[in-house]
């Protein structure tokens, strides 16, 4: 049997494991002797779960650009695992039968198209059954449509779903794709509570605590990555969902999301008492204090009725409207709106007294205390050093306020403001020149108006946790999920207690959750954690300086899970220069090697960037900031890709290339294509007692494949691939 392989047309999906991409192969290619990918128009996936149940609706268009009219198998690889229910596919319309071959008859056809054709990407379907369906005619320079649906029962672990779509057709499709979208309509008896997903940026939309829509969609893109959904539903006034990831014989890594209900009813939200402190200085004049203005009325005309406020002017220096804590009565708010409407641009900047002053207001404990602070400029009257202004509003600060600190424009001190939300525990944000102030400051006032949890703290029970983060836990928001990733030692069922205040009293709620020991399902929990972690050591080095101890944990981390940036990378290639010179690792084992690393220009570049970290203001000191933020707040894996444009370069095709493109996490930890290899990261960390040379596609090379079913995870990645396994450092060649 001689096949050409073309493109993948359907991916499924299955609850834990892949289910693998559908693709055409096309018998007794009629020219080109090597394989012709279609190209993907557009790729659309609408998901209707309801409670445990998931029906899959999946639409794309393919175009074959060849003059000749193809004629094809459509294979689509299924899982033992899968329970599929209503499997339907159309072709141009036309409902078209499957096939079904069990899983020896589906390896010999996997075996000999990898054999003919050289493509490695189909060994991690060699275990699995498959469908096989005749596609004819694939007329020349035309499309092709194909529509599938599909049913399928989730599992479920503790309350808590998963929900995968295999997204990943990068090794396929010879094109980016003009458009791929992916929309779940996700309906619950039960409340929903956790709405997660991990691999891709989404807007989730709650219509109400058992309905919400769920959408992803980019155009011009290439898919890498499959796309991850998980919920959990509870009862509770407060859920918590609990995702481990441990490999045996190691720590593990966790992830935890607190959830408060979306239908609180008024008197069950905390009352907060809230300062506005906005810099009116000389610098302010123009577009930014009018946007602030408007920012500010949005924000005082939506304060919830048992809340109290003050609004605090400053330049030269601060002056307060009441002078105490009023309630957002009319005659109150009116003369809010006339106070912030008459400021006018003049004077200098005395963050000193505008903090003294906002930090002096008598409140309660029972109430949720925020600062949200406003300022373009860096202290020029007053205590302008760093460190003796950070100590004197933390010595003020003795109740406790967030203070949330919206850097504006570039001419700030990105040091002092983000040592000030760190010390509060609260936030920071910037808004550059072309973005509108406006916007963000009414987005982030709508996401903590509610608060119904203050105050809070977590015990795990009998599992000991570690490097947590965020390290210090803020209240609680309706409508906000709070997430923290960590590492824990130790496994087995527990309890999580989440304490508090709610309306001045001290609250309990306890979960039983399980610590696995050795699950797999969750390995995106570990580049996640790295990330967060890594962005908690990279504003260290900015803020406090660097150290030995700083920098190696970051290349360690960085290396390990793939977490590319310019700052990593610069650390990185700096480790294993001076590691191959001083003969501590072999050459062929370095991770960032060949493409990105052999550019001089791509070299000076990140190590400039990397020399700038430090810089307390200006455009690069904004950057660094907002990344640096963003990789210690990580909450899916697009997060961690930070500063991935300003690495991109030109191959000797003339593609752009992004380094994020380069790397694959793989049961982990990291793989990176150097050159024509792809190198496992874990080679730099072990000894070599065994080495095995393999030729692809060798007699042998099936026998590993076999013999071992993790080794396909390796072997698909390409076919010179370089990594370490039972022991062993295999080297996969042409």
């Amino acid at each position: 049997m001689n096949f050409k392989i073309i493109i993948p047309i359907i991916l499924l999906f299955a609850v834990t494991t892949l289910l693998a991409d559908g693709f055409i192969v096309i018998p007794e290619p009629v020219y080109n002797p090597e394989p012709f990918p279609l190209e993907v128009i557009y790729h659309h996936v609408e998901v209707e779960i309801n409670d445990q149940v998931a029906k899959t609706n999946i639409d794309q268009s393919f175009y074959n650009p060849s003059s000749i009219t193809l004629e094809g198998y459509y294979i689509f690889p299924v899982p033992e695992s899968a329970v599929l229910n209503d499997f339907s596919m159309f072709v141009d319309g036309k409902e078209t039968p499957a096939e079904l071959l069990d899983a020896d008859k589906a390896r010999a056809i996997y075996e000999d198209i990898v054999r003919q054709m050289k493509d490695p990407a189909l060994l991690e379907y060699s275990d699995q059954a498959m469908f096989k369906v005749r596609i004819y005619p694939i007329e020349p320079r035309s499309e092709k449509r194909v529509k599938m649906s599909y049913s399928e029962i989730l599992e479920v672990d503790h309350n808590t779903f998963q929900y995968l779509y295999p997204l990943n057709t990068e090794k396929f499709s010879a094109e980016p794709l003009s458009n791929v979208s992916v929309k779940v309509d996700l309906n619950s008896k039960r409340k929903l509570k956790t709405i997660y997903c991990p691999s891709h940026e989404v807007d989730v939309v709650r219509k109400s605590s058992h309905h919400s829509i769920v959408s992803y969609e980019e155009d011009l893109v290439k898919p890498d990555r499959d796309f991850i959904l998980i919920f959990s539903q509870s009862e509770e006034p407060i859920g918590v969902s609990l995702l481990t990831y441990k490999e045996t014989g190691k720590d593990g890594f966790f992830f935890l999301s607190i959830d408060p209900a979306i239908d609180y009813q008024e008197t069950e939200i905390i009352a907060k008492d809230v300062v506005f402190v906005l810099d009116n200085s000389g610098s302010m004049s123009g577009k930014k204090l009018k946007q602030a203005k408007k920012a500010l009325i949005y924000c005082v005309e939506n304060l919830n009725r048992d809340d109290r406020f003050d609004i605090i002017r400053f330049s030269t220096e601060a002056y307060a409207l009441f002078e105490n804590l009023k309630h957002p009565k009319g005659e109150n708010i009116s003369q809010a709106v006339e106070f912030i409407e008459e400021l006018n641009p003049v004077g200098g900047t005395n963050i000193e007294e505008a903090l003294n002053l906002a930090l002096s207001y008598e409140t309660k404990k029972d109430r949720s205390r925020i600062v949200i602070f406003l300022t373009d400029g860096k202290p020029t009257i007053g205590e302008r050093d760093d460190e003796k202004l950070l100590n004197k509003i933390e010595e003020k600060n003795q109740d406790h306020f967030q203070i949330f600190t919206f850097g504006i424009g570039y001419e700030i001190n990105t040091h002092l403001l983000d040592k000030i939300t760190e010390a509060s525990k609260a936030t920071r944000s910037y808004i550059t020149p072309d973005e509108d102030i406006e916007i963000k400051v009414s987005n982030f006032f709508d996401k903590v108006q509610s608060p119904v949890l203050t105050d809070l703290k977590l015990d795990y029970g009998s599992v000991e946790v570690y490097q947590n983060y965020p390290d210090q836990l803020p209240d609680l928001f309706k409508g906000n999920n709070l997430t923290l990733l960590g590492r824990y030692e130790g496994e087995g069922k527990t309890e999580i207690t989440l304490s508090g205040l709610m309306q001045g009293k001290d609250i309990r709620f306890n979960y039983p959750v399980e610590f696995t020991a050795g699950n797999k399902t969750y390995e995106f929990t570990a580049p996640l954690w790295a990330s967060r972690r890594i962005g908690h050591l990279l504003d260290l080095i900015r803020l406090y300086g660097e150290s030995d101890e700083l920098r190696d944990e970051i290349v360690l981390l960085a290396r390990k899970f793939g977490i590319i940036t310019p700052y990593t990378s610069y650390l990185i290639l700096e480790d294993e220069d001076t590691r191959v010179v001083e003969n501590i690792i072999e050459e062929e084992y370095r991770t960032l090697a060949g493409g990105f690393a052999d550019l001089p220009e791509n070299r000076h570049k990140i190590e400039q960037e990397y020399d700038e970290m430090g810089l307390k203001s200006g455009e690069r000191s904004v950057v660094v900031s907002r990344e640096f933020k963003d990789l210690n707040l990580a909450y899916n894996i697009e997060q961690t890709r930070q500063g991935q444009e300003r690495m991109a370069f030109v191959d000797k095709e003339g593609n752009q290339i992004l380094p994020e493109t380069q790397v694959r996490n793989i049961q982990g930890r990291a793989f990176y294509q150097t050159n024509i290899y792809w190198v496992d990261s874990e080679l730099q960390n072990q000894e070599a007692e065994n080495r095995k040379r393999i030729q692809f596609g060798s007699k042998e090379y099936f026998e590993l494949l076999y013999r071992n079913k993790e080794a396909a995870d390796f072997l698909a990645l390409g076919r010179n691939v370089r990594f370490f396994m039972d022991n062993v450092f295999y080297e996969i060649f042409e």
